[in-house]
């Protein structure tokens, strides 16, 4: 088998906790501005997967890289030692369809990452869903049906039906940060970028979208269409134990 490239970075540490978390990540660049900037902030991933689908190793798998930073995810943070983190080519953060050849790597590489490790299909999520606040990414085009139907996180069945419960319950279940007003709403957004991105409008200034993760109202939290999604996503979930 060819062997994988490497482009190793000096931003680690040692693990505290065993690998339960995937992590999707996307970025603008290619490999070598991606790498400047990682040098710059300090900050790494495990993989960089360029638009046409070569894979490169930036940190060892048993090293904790610098990918995620504040986060959290059904009822643990420290994102960053649970995780293995994924970072993919896309120059409109992912509001514009990924390349072929890329998810097709993404997805034997993301196979091996969760056989080696046990990764429970909850436990495979967007750098939004741990950081709903802060993050964009992987974005609205970021194909999560089709990995589902590869085995790689979760998708609801068309015939699951949601039960009556509350927005803030709903979205706890699934594993997101629902602490305050501020945080269920973020959520929310992270939410539909992930599986309802019919209400999310794109921002192709990415200065802008960067600086701006958040809409100016939440009026789609209302919206019969969400609201129904939500509840069919919340009970294709298993319970927090």
């Amino acid at each position: 088998d060819k062997t994988m490239p490497e482009q190793l970075l000096p931003y680690f540490e040692e693990r505290c906790a065993p690998v339960e978390l995937l992590v999707f990540h996307c970025n603008a660049f290619d490999l070598e501005q991606f790498c400047r900037w990682m040098h710059e902030y300090k900050t790494s991933a495990h993989y960089f997967i360029a638009e046409d689908g070569e894979i490169t190793s930036l940190v060892s798998e048993d090293k904790c890289a610098y990918h995620a930073g504040k986060g959290f995810w059904r009822g643990k943070a420290t994102i960053n030692a649970r995780s293995v983190g994924i970072e993919l080519q896309n120059q409109t953060l992912g509001q514009t369809p990924y390349a072929p050849r890329q998810i097709s790597a993404l997805i034997n590489l993301s196979r091996n990452i969760i056989h080696r490790y046990g990764i429970r299909p909850e436990n495979i999520i967007g750098h939004s869903d741990s950081s709903p606040d802060r993050k964009p990414d992987p974005g609205i085009c970021f194909p999560w049906q089709e990995l589902a139907q590869q085995g790689l996180g979760i998708w609801p069945d068309k015939r699951q039906q949601e039960q009556p419960t509350t927005i803030k319950a709903q979205l706890a279940r699934i594993g997101y940060l629902t602490e305050t007003i501020e945080q269920t709403q973020a959520s929310a957004c992270a939410f539909c970028r992930r599986f309802a991105p019919q209400f999310i409008t794109p921002d192709f200034d990415i200065t802008h979208l960067l600086n701006h993760v958040l809409p100016d109202n939440f009026d789609f939290m209302q919206n019969p269409q969400f609201l129904k999604m939500l509840g069919r996503v919340a009970e294709a979930y298993p319970p927090l134990t």
